[in-house]
């Protein structure tokens, strides 16, 4: 028995543990963005030489490109105003998948996420993640170059409703 091969093979879920920790923090993060969030806990996240940018038409459009830590900093400050953009944000991620080569990964995810705004409006999206992450010298994994792109988009009325439940009745 090569106890090397075996001790890659461990590295390497701890490593897709790691990034599949950081990934669901960060969304986890953007479901709460407002005035009150602490932005050095979203940016810990991030390598100190990252880049942050939606692809394809509608969110290279939308979002943009943020080449530096700095920049990807400022673009989530403009989330945390006074008046918070979003009301109600919830994230849902899945199709994971993670590749990881000695001290970086790539990884990609599904996501559908949910959200009414400040004017009143909802919004439906579904995108497509794809996160380059790099280990750091303390061992930890930071996203390198997290880009999203959009698979769909559409408004709705609104999301919760206080029309009963069905379910099964149970005499």
């Amino acid at each position: 028995m090569d106890l090397s091969v075996i001790l890659n093979r461990l590295a390497k879920l701890e490593a897709e543990t790691a990034i599949r920790n950081c990934i669901n923090r960060y969304m986890e993060i953007c479901d709460a963005l407002d005035a009150n969030t602490d932005l050095d806990e979203i940016m810990a996240l991030f390598d100190q030489d990252s880049i942050w940018e939606g692809v394809g038409a509608k969110y290279a459009k939308s979002f943009g490109r943020y080449a530096s830590w700095q920049a990807i900093y400022d673009m989530f400050k403009s989330y945390t105003q006074k008046q918070s953009h979003f009301v109600m944000n919830a994230h849902f991620v899945s199709s994971e998948q993670i590749y990881v080569e000695q001290q970086q990964a790539h990884a990609s995810w599904l996501m559908l996420q949910t959200s009414t705004f400040r004017d009143g409006r909802s919004h439906l999206n579904a995108a497509k993640l794809s996160v380059k992450f790099q280990q750091q010298p303390d061992g930890a994994w930071k996203i390198k170059h997290f880009q999203t792109e959009n698979i769909f988009s559409r408004p709705v009325s609104h999301w919760n409703s206080t029309a009963e439940l069905p379910v099964p009745n149970q005499n």
